[in-house]
Formats: C-alpha cells, sequence, structure tokens
C-alpha cells in the first residue's frame, strides 16, 4: 500500500495527535533616543532639472525629536556630504552623538574602495568616516539594499515630494535653496502624532 494512502486512512481514523504551540507574546519596544544620539542622513535627487542641471537635497532628521535640516548642493559629492554635516553642527539644536546613513560612495567606500585597496588590512578611511571621527560622532551604515534601515529619513523625502517638489517650481538654484529653507522651517512646526501632537521644535524646547 501507498505511503500517501496510509497517511490518508490514519488521518481519518483520527489517530494523528496534534500539537499546539503556545505563542509568547512579547510586546515590541522601540528604542526611546535622545535628541541627537542617531541622526539619519540621506541624499534625494531635486526632481525635475533647472536650467538643464541636476541638484540634490541633503536631509538630516533626528530620530528622537524629528527635526530636519535640509540643503541644496550641485553635486552628490564628498565635498557636498562633509559641507553639509559641518553646517548640521553648527545649527544643530544638541550635540550629535551618531550619524546613520546608506551605502552611497559619498558616506562610505566599504563596498569599493576596500575592494579595489592594495592592503585590504590597511584600508584608506573615507572622507566622511574621517570627519566623523575628528568630530567624535559614530558613523552607522544599513544593510545593503534594506533603506528602511533609515525609515525616519526616506518617510520625511516622501513627504518632501509631495508638499514641496509636487506643488514647488524653481527658475535658478537660488530660488531652490531659498525655498528649501522655508519649507525646512515649515516642517520643523508641523505636528507629529509620533510626537505626541506637538511639532519637533516644541519637543526640543525651542518654541
Amino acid at each position: 500500500m501507498h505511503f500517501q494512502t496510509i497517511q490518508k486512512i490514519i488521518k481519518k481514523e483520527g489517530l494523528i495527535r496534534k500539537y499546539r504551540t503556545r505563542k509568547k507574546n512579547i510586546p515590541y519596544q522601540t528604542k526611546q533616543w535622545m535628541p541627537g544620539e542617531m541622526i539619519e542622513i540621506d541624499v534625494k535627487w531635486v526632481p525635475d532639472r533647472i536650467n538643464g542641471d541636476r541638484y540634490y537635497q541633503f536631509t538630516a532628521i533626528d530620530c528622537s525629536s524629528r527635526w530636519r535640516y535640509l540643503n541644496a548642493y550641485p553635486f552628490c559629492s564628498n565635498g557636498s556630504t562633509i559641507k553639509f554635516v559641518k553646517e548640521l553642527m553648527m545649527i544643530a539644536p544638541f550635540k550629535i552623538k551618531s550619524i546613520k546613513t546608506d551605502n552611497g560612495c559619498n558616506f562610505t567606500n566599504r563596498y569599493i574602495g576596500h575592494a579595489m585597496s592594495i592592503d585590504p588590512l590597511n584600508v584608506r578611511l573615507h572622507d566622511f568616516d574621517v570627519l566623523c571621527n575628528n568630530l567624535n560622532i559614530t558613523h552607522y551604515l544599513i544593510d545593503p539594499g534594506k533603506p528602511a534601515q533609515n525609515g525616519k529619513v526616506e518617510r520625511s523625502h516622501r513627504t518632501d515630494q509631495q508638499k514641496f517638489y509636487d506643488e514647488e517650481v524653481f527658475k535658478s538654484f537660488e530660488e531652490l535653496k531659498y525655498k528649501l529653507r522655508l519649507w525646512n522651517m515649515f516642517y520643523n512646526n508641523i505636528k507629529h502624532c509620533s510626537l505626541g501632537g506637538k511639532t519637533p521644535n516644541q519637543t526640543l524646547g525651542l518654541f
């Protein structure tokens, strides 16, 4: 007799004992960050070219207060990244302890420089890592292909697209920077459900 036939007979006669596993209800607790303890940084292409030129929006968001700093640059380069972080350090209303980024070449050479290095055990540090070391800031990298690990800055970029870029037109790079600065000021005064109905500025006690 075929084994499948035997299984059907055993099941029909109720000779199979069912075991139930009890699931443990473990409540999920999110990390409660302090202001400046973790800053997510990412780059977004400005959707439309301005006078034929491509520009880039750099974004930094505090995981605790959702406070943001934005600025636009003509290049997505190491130099623009370093300039942005130095500006952020000057304007941030808190001390920055750590930064989390994706694996873009303007943030790390872990997946490019290491493979091309003559001495893999003595790899030249990326300019961004050198800056972070000098400022005593810990630099974290998300896993490749996992943008959700930088979820707060990714979500804020969707808000930028829907509430800013889809509604604004820019005739020059200077106009883009000006309107982006106004939009950033407005964003930091928007109430967030995750902040209990407070704005980022109110959470930090700025207003």
